[in-house]
This record gives C-alpha cells, sequence and structure tokens, in this order.
C-alpha cells in the first residue's frame, strides 16, 4: 500500500498513516457486513482510482475470485465511487452488478479523515446466498452500518488504536451488542458460552455487561468500577477478565454514527485455553533456566574440586592436567550461565567466546595478546557447548606451543557467518604469529589429547571440518567449519 499510495496519490505521511490504521480495523468491517472491501483512492490528477487494499469476509462468500490491489480505474466508470467522493456521503443507489453470474450488490463508503475525504471503500455483497436474516445477521449488518457512517464521519478507527488483527477478538469469536447505556441488546452465541465458562449462570440480554462482568471477576472487595466502566464500551479499549473457571478477552467498540453514542460493540474470545497453555511455558521457561542454572553452579563445584586437587598433586605434569580438566569443564560452565539467561536454547556466543579467551589467556607463559573480530552471532545450546570446548582446546594449544616463555606474540580469533541461505555456516579462525608447525605434522592424526577433542566435536559432534595450517609469513591457523542455523529463527 505504501508504494501505491506514494506513486500514484498526493496524500501526506499522516493520511497514509490514517490509511494503514484503517485497514488493521477493517476486517471487521467485512465481517460484519459479509462483504468484499477494497479500497480505492483518487490519482494525483483527479482522473483516475488505484485500488490499494483489499479485504474478503470470514462470513460469507466472496464477490471477487481476483486480487484487485493495483488496479487502476478511470473517473467515470463507476460513479458510486464518484459520489462518495465528491458529495462525502455513503452512496447505495443503483441495482445489483453481475460478475461472472453472480449477483453483488455495491456500496461506496468515503473515507474521511481530519473533514477530508482521502478515498472511498467499495463495498461488495454477493447476494448468491441471500436469506431471510437471523437475529446474529441483523445484529451484524446493523452495526457494520454504523461503522460505516463513523468511517464517512471520520470518527472510526480510533486514533492511537491500531489493532493486531491477529490477537484481537473477531466477530465470530463472539459478538455483543450494547444500548447507550450499556444494557445487552443481543448476545451471539459464542458470546454467551465464553461468559458461561466464567460462571454467568443466566442470559445476558436485559442485563448490564459492565455489573454483571464485575461481578463475574474474583472478588475484590468493592465492585470494580474500572472493570464495569470497561465492559459498559464507553471508551475504545481492549482488556481481559479472569474468572474461577475461565479467562475472556474483550474489545469494547463506541458506536458514535452520528456524533451521539447509541451504544456499543464488545468483540470477546475465550482465552483459557490459551492463557493456560502460555502459564505452562512459563514455567517450563523457568524450570529450565533454573536446570541451566543448577548445572552451571555444579561445574564450578567440579572445577574448584579439580583445582584443589592439582594443588595437593607433586608431579607437574598431572598438576598441568587437572588445570586443563579446570578449563575444559569452565567453557562449559559459561555456556550453560549464558542459558540461565535466556527464554530460549539460543545464546549470544560473542560474549562466550570472550570469557573463553579471557580464562585461557590465564596461562599465557608471556606477554600474548589475546582479541576477536568479526561475530560469532546467536547460535543453539547443542552447538554453542560443543564450540566452546573446541574454542578452549585450540587456544589453549596456541598459547602452550607457539611461543617460548616471556615471548610477546598475538592470537586472533576470527568468526564470520557465511554459506547460503538454505545451509547457512559459521567459519571461525584461529590464529598466531608464533613458532608455526612442526615439520611434518599432521593434525588429522596427531595423537594429543587436544586435538583428538577438537577432531571428535568438530567432526562428530558438530558436523563440521577441521583443518590446522602454517600460517601466511609466521605462525600456524586453525580453521573451523561448522553448519548452523539462521540467526533469524528463535
Amino acid at each position: 500500500m505504501n508504494d501505491l499510495v506514494r506513486q500514484h496519490t498526493a496524500l501526506s505521511d499522516s493520511d497514509l498513516e490514517w490509511l494503514h490504521l484503517l485497514v488493521s480495523e477493517w476486517q471487521l468491517l467485512s465481517d460484519l457486513s459479509f462483504a468484499d472491501l477494497v479500497l480505492w483512492v483518487p490519482t494525483l490528477d483527479g482522473t483516475r482510482y488505484v485500488s490499494v487494499a483489499q479485504m474478503r469476509p470470514n462470513t460469507g462468500p466472496t464477490s471477487y475470485q481476483d486480487d484487485m490491489v493495483g488496479h487502476l480505474v478511470p473517473r467515470g466508470r463507476r460513479p458510486m465511487l464518484d459520489s462518495a467522493l465528491d458529495e462525502g456521503r455513503i452512496v447505495r443507489e443503483g441495482d445489483p452488478e453481475w460478475r461472472e453470474e453472480v449477483p453483488v450488490r455495491v456500496e461506496s463508503i468515503p473515507v474521511r479523515r481530519e473533514g477530508r475525504v482521502l478515498g472511498v471503500i467499495a463495498r461488495n455483497t454477493n447476494l448468491l446466498t441471500v436469506r431471510t436474516p437471523s437475529r446474529l445477521e441483523l445484529t451484524y449488518l446493523q452495526s457494520a452500518s454504523d461503522l460505516a457512517q463513523m468511517i464517512a464521519a471520520g470518527t472510526f478507527p480510533f486514533p492511537g488504536q491500531q489493532v493486531d488483527m491477529g490477537a484481537s477478538p473477531r466477530a465470530g469469536d463472539g459478538l455483543i451488542r450494547l444500548d447507550a447505556d450499556g444494557v445487552v441488546q443481543y448476545a451471539s452465541p459464542n458470546a454467551l458460552s465464553a461468559y458461561h465458562r466464567l460462571g454467568l449462570a443466566a442470559d445476558l440480554v436485559g442485563h448490564h455487561l459492565g455489573q454483571a462482568t464485575a461481578e463475574l471477576a474474583p472478588a475484590r472487595g468493592p465492585v470494580d468500577e474500572a472493570l464495569v466502566k470497561l465492559a459498559s464500551g464507553w471508551a475504545p479499549r481492549e482488556f481481559e477478565v479472569e474468572g474461577s473457571d475461565g479467562v475472556i478477552q474483550l474489545r469494547a467498540i463506541p458506536l458514535k454514527p452520528k456524533g451521539t453514542h447509541i451504544g456499543s460493540l464488545v468483540l470477546l474470545r475465550d482465552v483459557t485455553e490459551l492463557r493456560r497453555r502460555e502459564r505452562e511455558l512459563i514455567t517450563k521457561d523457568a524450570t529450565i533456566r533454573e536446570i541451566h542454572h543448577r548445572v552451571k553452579n555444579n561445574l564450578q563445584t567440579v572445577a574448584a574440586l579439580l583445582r584443589l586437587q592439582s594443588r595437593r598433586m607433586d608431579s607437574e605434569q598431572g598438576r598441568e592436567a587437572l588445570n586443563e580438566a579446570v578449563r575444559r569443564v569452565g567453557s562449559i560452565a559459561i555456556v550453560h550461565e549464558t542459558l540461565s539467561q535466556n527464554l530460549d536454547e539460543r545464546v549470544e556466543f560473542d560474549e562466550i567466546a570472550d570469557r573463553v579467551l579471557a580464562m585461557v589467556a590465564e596461562i599465557s607463559p608471556g606477554k600474548v595478546i589475546t582479541r576477536r573480530t568479526g561475530r560469532f552471532g546467536i547460535l543453539d545450546a547443542e552447538v554453542a557447548t560443543p564450540l566452546s570446548m573446541v574454542l578452549t582446546e585450540v587456544l589453549q594449544n596456541a598459547l602452550e606451543h607457539a611461543f617460548d616463555q616471556a615471548e610477546q606474540g598475538i592470537v586472533e580469533v576470527g568468526a564470520v557467518r557465511g554459506g547460503s541461505r538454505t545451509e547457512p555456516r559459521l567459519l571461525v579462525t584461529v590464529q598466531d604469529n608464533g613458532r608455526g608447525l612442526p615439520e611434518g605434522f599432521d593434525p588429522h592424526r596427531a595423537g594429543n589429547l587436544g586435538l583428538q577433542i577438537v577432531r571428535t566435536l568438530v567432526e562428530g559432534e558438530l558436523g563440521g571440518k577441521f583443518d590446522m595450517v602454517r600460517a601466511a609469513g609466521r605462525g600456524t591457523q586453525v580453521v573451523l567449519d561448522v553448519p548452523v542455523r539462521p540467526e533469524k529463527q528463535h
């Protein structure tokens, strides 16, 4: 819609925002009217109309099989559009149109904002299935007529009340029509069922909805005046009411078709099961975070015990082996600590990489500088945990073997997200400017424990590739190439 309005019309950005607000609401008008809606806006030169949006009803058959958005119509071809635009009134005159042997009633509703008519809504009703309307259908049509008059007067939609079409109740979920005093004139079967779930034993018709709703809510001393006012429909609001056995979501829409408050529409939906599942998920998330927190604490306890044991070792080789184990356990603990602070099983790995760098740098024999370039980004827990261990082993190996005692040097970790859209990958490099690899060294056959761990984790658990080569110039470069999930997916 933005492109069509800016390309073909003279409407300002604030006018465009009003149209967006209208389009966010007009599914309700379409459903109440049992009709298709097409929004036509006059072009910049005033000689044509361009259709910028379209809506089909959920409550009846469509009148348009084709997508109308982007169509251009010369002024004069549809006189009802011209009349609604020029005279600023709802136009209903004329005989039904026939489209592919289907009779269609066409009406035009001007869209007004601050005294100006921005465009026209063409309301198209498929008459093929017309029958004697029920009480529900009559209430729908009357409510649609009131909303159409408010659109023509510029009082609907309500400024600052943009609605989430996916989360708000719809007409079919449950509808209540109130008079000017907030007394129920009509309640749809779904609306009655929702209130029965809250604990209502009688019918709603003839009762004051605000009072009835407040009485069904948990007792809070005096009757909740705010809830009474909200449920009476005096202001456009969305709210929820929780009773002993259920939760309903309500949306109040004041009706002022001629500037005078004549009543309200209340749309409602039973969200009991939805809220129950949300609470279960919140409880499950809290439990998972608590588990990660406890695992982190247990790993830190293990690391402390290993550290204590290493201090009691007489063998320098044994002491160093235990210190390496401490760092391995510590790298896993860092991941679990990060997971304990998240709502899902994904982590921002850059923070983990920096903490691993700092932890491993403590063993540096000289003035070796460690640093990171690029972004690891967000990774799944099943990738983050083994990758943190791999990073620990590779860094530990570089700091222990690349430099002589007290030698200055640099160890740099680089990360690049790459691969294709369907097969994203993470390329990690760890490069030092130390003495380099000895002649004939084969990283895929080397028998030391650190490289065995790296090979097993990268190739077996991560399904990636590992290599260790001479760096350009001086030093050694370790290359890790592992598959990952796209960062967008949460």
